[in-house]
């Protein structure tokens, strides 16, 4: 079996990214410096580094996603993808220099506890430059409604297995994005009942 077989997998990763990608192109047209926040696997960082040649992809994730992460960087990564950093959202981030043009994050905030999700924001706002991009791709709920069953049902799994996590409501998420200096720009549907958000920094 080879080093990428062994590596961790996030079959969602795959089915997601080609939906995304198109997205970010137009997005971050004229970024030059992303952060992932939750790069997890690293199959999103690899596919949108080597699909956006123009800017530098910062991968992060905590501490203990780091040593399979950097392999796949090693092993997959383009030339402009740098080495992950170890991030925790409830501390502070340790990023050189310490601000960036553009935050991205996916299949997070369902996985965050609220007190996670409100930390979060507090980064976004401390390290994001003026004008930069925030963007934010999950399920979300909308005027405390499920929109689809299969959230639903996700939703209800998410909780039996943390009961810190669940599909975050879209109004309280755009309420921290406005008190981090972030006003929504596009709130995008996408396959399989998510969302792709972006916000922009005042």
């Amino acid at each position: 079996m080879s080093d990428i077989q062994q590596l961790p997998f996030s079959q969602s990763c795959e089915n997601n990214k080609q939906a995304i990608l198109p997205q970010l192109q137009s997005l971050f047209s004229t970024t030059k410096r992303v952060l992932e926040v939750g790069s997890g696997t690293g199959q999103h960082a690899v596919y949108f580094a080597k699909h956006l040649p123009q800017l530098i992809w910062l991968p992060s994730d905590q501490v203990q996603y780091i040593e399979p992460l950097s392999l796949r960087i090693e092993l997959e990564g383009s030339n402009n993808i740098a080495q992950p950093i170890a991030l925790e959202v409830t501390q502070p981030w340790s990023l050189d220099p310490n601000a960036v043009d553009a935050i991205f994050s996916a299949n997070t905030l369902h996985i965050m506890s609220e007190t996670m999700v409100e930390a979060f924001f507090d980064g976004v706002k401390q390290h994001l430059e003026r004008n930069g991009l925030l963007c934010i791709y999950g399920p979300f709920n909308y005027n405390n409604q499920y929109t689809s069953d299969s959230n639903r049902q996700f939703d209800i799994w998410l909780k039996h297995r943390n009961v810190n996590s669940g599909i975050r409501e879209f109004e309280w998420v755009r309420e921290l994005a406005h008190s981090a200096s972030l006003n929504l720009l596009s709130d995008i549907d996408m396959p399989a009942n998510n969302r792709l958000l972006s916000f922009k920094k005042t």
